[in-house]
């Protein structure tokens, strides 16, 4: 998991969250790769915050990923950010193009990271979303924090059924 920007906030990961994060199944953020996949919702600089609203109003995610024209992350607008925008009246939703109110700071994680690692940097962080994108910085997905709980959830019972398993001899004849 990397920053654009150094952390300035001078906090760590809680020691009860990491040792929980050592704990889980280690799976890795790829492991949900058709969800994150499907919370992706790109648009270029040059669209408008009009278009940019009715995109987050019409999905399941807050955050939507801007991209040049190479296809490579620019930056991102949250639903936050847009409503920061609109509510202090310093943008004017019909004149006002993505690449001017994004956000060039933030935080990505890569398809081989830790999933659990990730959760519990985005819950000391306080994030929802982390994007997901490739060596290249080209996207691939937005981690929602429900999502990766789910999928260790999930592991996490999967784990417990194999054992309980092999302690009733379930299998191991």
């Amino acid at each position: 998991m990397s920053t654009d920007a150094p952390d300035t906030t001078g906090t760590e990961i809680p020691l009860a969250a990491t040792t929980e994060a050592r704990a889980v199944v280690p799976a890795l953020i790829s492991s949900i790769e058709a969800v994150t996949r499907s919370r992706l919702l790109m648009v270029g600089t040059d669209i408008l915050l009009a278009e940019v609203a009715t995109l987050l109003s019409d999905s399941q995610i807050g955050l939507v990923v801007v991209c040049d024209v190479s296809g490579s992350v620019v930056g991102i607008i949250t639903e936050t950010i847009l409503v920061r925008q609109l509510g202090f009246a310093q943008a004017d939703v019909f004149t006002t193009h993505a690449g001017e109110v994004m956000m060039r700071e933030f935080t990505v994680c890569a398809p081989a990271d830790s999933l659990s690692t990730v959760l519990a940097t985005m819950h000391n962080r306080g994030f929802l979303h982390v994007l997901v994108v490739d060596a290249n910085r080209k996207p691939l997905g937005v981690l929602n924090a429900r999502d990766g709980l789910r999928a260790l959830l999930a592991a996490g019972n999967h784990e417990e059924a194999l054992l309980r398993n092999y302690v009733m001899g379930v299998g191991y004849q």
